[in-house]
């Protein structure tokens, strides 16, 4: 396993991070379990989950599962940078349905649900408490100073972002710098060969504040996991069907291009990735360990230039702005 620093840290991650919002809903205790000491034992010490995974089955329930990991002992928590977010409406204490302040990023919601998440965990601190989308109507002043809490508390090391524009970022690290507190050190974001938006804004600011990208969907649902292959072998056709149709030249080169290269299309979309000066580490999200051997694979799969040059033919990317858009 290759490591790299989480943006302008001297915190050390792997470059594949292992998503777990499948752990509850579709991947059960006793196979998660499994999923993250495979993870482990092939140098993956990057997880990350949400207070909002696994809630169609209970609330925090993706939480609890690692929880219930780390508490099984062997150094499983002190070897994990574990990752969780903050946003989403959760059920209060004592009650089952939603009510004010329960979500969102008051002052108030950040001490709630990361005091339940750190219980749900069974561990003191989070190494990244991320903002799961950005909210428009709590000031940074107040946001910041409930950071700055919890990382004097104790209870935070560092704090990343999801969901966020370019402009959120500086308005966020622009608040962070008046209060002479670290900011933002990640943004995690929908990025993959046929998701590129984010490269005429987020990532510019992203680099310019020092952020690391954390890429999710990083094969758009399966669409660049070698969709085509699994429909000619008649396995179950992608649920995005529109998109797949829109696309199809696109990812039919695209498959043609990992077979020449022997590879399997899923590793070809992650080392793409993984070759992008911003990427920190794509999360892949494996439902069985099968999943995880194919993710990686990635981490060793080193793309020629010429490699490099037809994805682009094929999936065009975004310019910075403002000559995206203009000259």
């Amino acid at each position: 396993m290759e490591y790299t620093h989480l943006g302008r840290t001297g915190l050390s991650v792997s470059r594949l991070c292992l998503g777990t919002m499948n752990f509850g809903p579709h991947t059960d205790e006793p196979t998660s379990h499994g999923i993250m000491d495979t993870a482990h034992d092939q140098g993956i010490n990057f997880f990350d989950t949400a207070n909002v995974y696994g809630r169609q089955v209970s609330t925090g329930r993706t939480e609890e599962i690692i929880g219930n990991w780390f508490a099984t002992g062997g150094g499983r928590r002190e070897k994990t940078v574990i990752a969780t977010k903050v946003y989403g409406d959760l059920p209060g204490e004592g009650h089952d349905e939603k009510w004010p302040n329960s979500g969102k990023l008051s002052a108030l919601n950040i001490r709630r649900a990361l005091d339940k998440s750190l219980q749900r965990l069974q561990t003191d601190y989070i190494d990244l408490y991320q903002f799961h989308h950005v909210d428009r109507a709590t000031p940074w002043d107040e946001i910041w100073q409930a950071m700055e809490t919890a990382v004097a508390q104790g209870k935070v090391l560092y704090v990343g972002s999801s969901n966020f524009a370019g402009w959120h970022i500086a308005q966020a690290q622009a608040a962070a710098e008046k209060r002479n507190f670290l900011g933002l050190v990640s943004e995690q974001s929908i990025y993959n060969l046929l998701k590129r938006e984010v490269e005429s804004d987020l990532i510019p600011a992203a680099e310019f504040y020092g952020l690391g990208i954390i890429p999710w969907s990083p094969l758009q649902g399966g669409l660049l996991g070698g969709v085509l292959k699994k429909e000619a072998e008649g396995l179950r056709r992608n649920d995005r069907s529109e998109e797949l149709e829109r696309n199809r030249a696109a990812i039919e080169g695209y498959e043609q291009l990992a077979d020449d290269l022997g590879v399997g299309a899923g590793t070809l979309g992650l080392a793409w990735l993984l070759h992008q000066r911003s990427v920190t580490a794509p999360i892949i999200g494996p439902r069985t360990p099968d999943q995880l051997d194919t993710a990686l694979a990635a981490v060793d799969l080193k793309l020629e230039q010429s490699t490099l040059d037809k994805l682009d033919e094929l999936f065009p990317g975004r310019k910075p702005s403002p000559e995206d858009y203009a000259w």
